[in-house]
């Protein structure tokens, strides 16, 4: 499945969010991951952010599509991230 990840936290766990997503997902934009991802991964990908988020502050959107084959994606202005910048 093709997964579009939003996220907002706060200042102390932004680093740690970022690090945890993407070690499954593309880094794309501040706080906007995506990629395709298996279900066992992403099932693994939300219970490591749930253990490292404050959900009183913190929240996590989760945008799923099971093809990309309508999937279009547009930049305009400064392309950040992206699949080279994968660790």
């Amino acid at each position: 499945m093709f997964v579009i990840l939003v996220y907002d936290v706060g200042e102390k766990r932004v680093a740690k969010a970022l690090k945890t997503a993407r070690k499954y997902l593309y880094w794309v934009q501040n706080s906007v991951l995506e990629g395709e991802i298996s279900e066992a991964n992403l099932r693994k990908l939300k219970d490591e952010l749930k253990k490292l988020s404050d959900e009183s502050v913190d929240s996590f959107i989760f945008y799923s599509f099971r093809t990309t084959k309508y999937y279009d994606r547009e930049i305009i202005g400064v392309k950040k991230g992206g699949q080279g910048l994968f660790l």
